[in-house]
């Protein structure tokens, strides 16, 4: 088939045009701006259009006999934006994507959404009738779409909405980088309990089920939340981490007020002048807030099914670190 990837030159996106080309599909990437990994995913054999979701042009351009949309490009972790950037891309991007999508009559379209929709889970784990309760404008961003995505569901083109977990392993040079750094240094500093809980999801494991959803008739107008087999607290992945890199981690606690107060004065302070502050809200929530989800609709529907584990997945990740440099 003949496959758009929106973003694909992003973590999860490149990730994807990989596995996709490696089956023998056509893949067109749509992504914003040149890049080396523009040029690898051209040297693989995708092609790749420069431009934005948000230009209509651009998009229809992109749709010419595609069979399946992969959508995934969004604006995120974008700090030197302003808010209403996040509405422009992953609202409006997302609504020009799916009409032009629906123009062409494509055979389905694959929404990467976030579990982050659902906020500090209030009750672990989450399902997906968990309630709603986003905790910033990325979040907030991403769920006004997944409305949209059902409403062109419901006029006649098959869609599926992904809620990815924590996504991580090799190849993301950002996501898992820092808990790599400081754990490879020796120590850790836990502000809070260290109790909370984190769901890791290995990027293969993500591909997978975004293979899975491209499938005819399954999922069809569903969403569904996909992550690893297991959840675990956040000190606890802290000292798998130690474990995969063979570094006896020591992890010393810290109140955790102190370091909310000074996320937000950082990012106020910042953002005036397009600077990424060093500490920010969004980073502070991994203190403190809990992720933890049940993946057993996604196992039912799909037949998704977690191939690499929490052990194997960040031994594979701090391999690839080190090997290219970001831990010694």
């Amino acid at each position: 088939m003949k496959v758009l990837v929106t973003g694909g030159t992003g973590f999860t996106g490149k990730a994807l045009v990989k596995r996709l080309l490696d089956e023998g599909h056509e893949v067109v990437s749509l992504d914003y701006r040149e890049g080396l990994k523009t040029e690898e995913i051209r040297q693989w054999g995708a092609t790749v259009v420069i431009g934005s979701v948000t230009d209509r042009e651009v998009v229809a351009r992109c749709m010419a006999g595609v069979d399946i949309v992969q959508h995934m490009a969004a604006a995120f972790r974008e700090l030197d934006v302003p808010n209403s950037h996040y509405d422009e891309v992953n609202v409006g991007g997302t609504r020009i994507v799916l009409e032009e999508a629906f123009k062409v009559g494509v055979k389905k379209f694959i929404y990467t959404s976030t579990c982050g929709v659902h906020g500090n889970v209030d009750v672990p784990p989450a399902d997906e009738n968990s309630p709603i309760q986003p905790a910033d404008y990325y979040q907030r961003t991403k769920y006004e779409a997944e409305p949209l995505v059902l409403e062109y569901h419901r006029k006649g083109m098959p869609a599926v909405i992904l809620r990815p977990a924590a996504i991580y392993g090799p190849g993301d040079p950002e996501r898992f980088s820092m808990i790599f750094k400081r754990v490879s240094r020796g120590t850790f500093p836990m502000f809070g309990s260290g109790k909370t809980l984190y769901h890791p999801l290995y990027i293969d494991n993500l591909v997978d089920a975004l293979m899975l959803a491209m499938e005819p008739g399954k999922g069809d107008g569903e969403a569904y939340l996909i992550a690893d087999e297991e959840f675990v607290q956040i000190e606890t992945l802290v000292r798998k981490v130690g474990q995969a890199l063979g570094v006896n981690v020591q992890i010393p606690h810290f109140p955790i007020l102190p370091l909310m107060i000074a996320g937000h004065l950082c990012e106020k302070v910042c953002k005036p002048f397009k600077i990424t502050p060093p500490i920010f809200p969004r980073r502070v929530d991994w203190y403190r807030q809990n992720r933890a989800f049940n993946i057993a609709k996604a196992k039912r529907d799909l037949g998704y099914n977690p191939r690499i584990g929490l052990d194997e997945g960040l031994k594979r990740t701090g391999e690839w670190y080190r090997r290219e440099g970001y831990i010694v």
